[in-house]
Parts: C-alpha cells; structure tokens; sequence
C-alpha cells in the first residue's frame, strides 16, 4: 500500500495535472470561436467557385490542348496522398483519424497494384506514416513557423505540388483533412485535387454566362486557383476541427482528473484513518503493559 507522503504527492500532481488541462480547455475554446468562424465563411466561397468550375469544365471538350489539371496527364499510376495534420497535439483522436482515413486508402491503392506516394503537411502526422511507410515520403511542409496556417501556406504548398505535378512526380493527388462538423465531431475526408475531377464539382446554378477569350484559357488561370482555394479551405477545416477535439480531450481529461483526485482522497482518508488506529491501539498497550 501507498504511503501517506506518496499518496499526497499524487494528489498534488494529478491537481496540477488538471490545472493545465482545464487552462487548455479555456485555449481551445477561446481559438475555437474564430477558427470556426473562418472556416463558415470560407466555404461560400468555395461553393461559389466550385460552380463556376463546373460551369467552365462542362462547355470544354478535353483535348491535347486542355489544361492537365483538369486533363490530367494521361496516366494513372502513381498517386500522392496530401495528408494534412497540425503541428500540435492533446487534441484526442484528431490527427490519429485522418492518418487511418490515409492509411485505409494506400492499402486500397496498393491493393490495385499503384504506386503511392504521401506529402506531409503538419508535423503530427509524420510519425506514424513514416513508421509504415518509409520509402514513400516524396515530400512534406513545415508549417511549425505559421502561428495559424493561412492563404499564403495555401498558396505555397499548391505552388509545390504544381511543381511536382509538372516534373511528373505523380498522377492523381488526394487530399486528406479534418472536416468541422461540431466540437464534438471532425470528420476526416478525403477528395482528388488533382487532376480536378470535375464530375464532383458542383454544376452551375443554370445562369448564362460568355466567357471571354475562351473557356479553356479562362480555366488554365482558375484551375491553379480552385487548387490553392481547396488547400486553404482544408487548412481552415483543419484549424477548427484542431480546436474542437483539443477542447473536447481537455475537458474529459480535467473531469477523469477531478475524478482520480477523488478517488485518492478517499485512499488517503483511509490510509490515514488506519495509521492514527494503528498508533492508538499501540499506546494503549503500552499503557495497559506499564
């Protein structure tokens, strides 16, 4: 059995312990707030140029002169997976779900005998990935520099993978990603950013438009846009969902704390209880012996 000195060090440690994550529960929600709101005003946006690009990619007949990214490149083979994950942790399963969602879709490539190649951004996420799959680490982004990731990581990391796509690196892209649902739910999604795919865009809204010069040199400037704009609105979701399930984790480890803090009271309580018995049952007999 525990000491009485070892059961209040305990004590005294898990309440410190519980210090720190209920000050990073009032963190998470405080960031949560504006992370949220980014990320709700983001997706308008998005929705909105999604239908232009479905509007521009139905009236473009794909051709040798078409943009690759929405062309492609002819081939199939070799897939990137862009798995998206944040810098820091006690945020739960956060970065754990979406590196599964990644994982669950290497084997299903592998399994169709492609070549898959990840690009890492966030640090969390580079562990578990590396551990499984050690050759096929094409590249990764440092985003430990940015206090919040934004538009101009956004815009880096599409002028990146662009850049690789270019040199032939690889074929299709995907991107994996934290979607907010609520602080209780982040749900982990996975879409093809490269080529776009423009059977999953959204159509247009049925309004007439003309297009000057062309559709297709039009598309070859939005096209790189559409790109960064689905790599910030990732990075915002990623942001929100971060917070959610920080502030979820914290505060069911400050409650599980408050709880053990109990408990060892009680063992405390006990032990010292059974010890002041144990002293008066040893001077009454040294009285009753005398």
């Amino acid at each position: 059995m525990a000491s009485l000195k070892e059961l209040k060090g305990r004590i005294n440690s898990v309440k410190s312990t519980q210090k720190i994550t209920k000050a990073k529960q009032m963190v998470a929600a405080a960031k949560l707030r504006k992370a949220q709101a980014a990320a709700e005003a983001a997706r308008p946006y998005a929705l909105r140029l999604a239908k232009i690009v479905g509007s521009l990619a139905s009236r473009v007949t794909l051709s040798e002169t078409s943009p690759r990214l929405l062309a492609g490149n002819g081939r199939n083979q070799v897939h990137l997976l862009v798995v998206a994950n944040s810098d820091r942790g006690l945020c739960g399963a956060f970065n754990a779900n979406i590196v599964k969602a990644a994982k669950i879709k290497a084997r299903e490539l592998a399994a169709e005998g492609k070549t898959v190649q990840f690009y890492l951004i966030g640090r969390k996420g580079r562990a578990p990935i590396r551990r499984d799959y050690p050759n096929a680490i094409l590249d990764a982004f440092d985003t430990t520099q940015a206090r919040e990731p934004g538009l101009a990581e956004a815009e880096a990391i599409a002028a990146e993978l662009l850049a690789l796509y270019d040199a032939g690196k690889y074929d299709v892209a995907h991107l994996f990603y934290g979607k907010f649902k609520s602080a209780l739910v982040q749900e982990p999604t996975e879409q093809q950013i490269v080529p776009v795919p423009t059977t999953r865009i959204a159509v247009s809204d049925g309004a007439v438009v003309d297009y000057e010069p062309d559709e297709e040199t039009v598309l070859a400037d939005l096209l790189p846009r559409y790109l960064r704009n689905q790599i910030f609105g990732a990075l915002l979701e990623n942001m929100a969902s971060e917070q959610g399930a920080s502030m979820t984790a914290m505060d069911n480890a400050t409650r599980n704390a408050g709880e053990l803090i109990k408990k060892l009271t009680i063992q405390y309580n006990r032990s010292r209880q059974a010890a002041i018995t144990t002293e008066l049952i040893e001077i009454i007999a040294g009285a009753e012996a005398l």
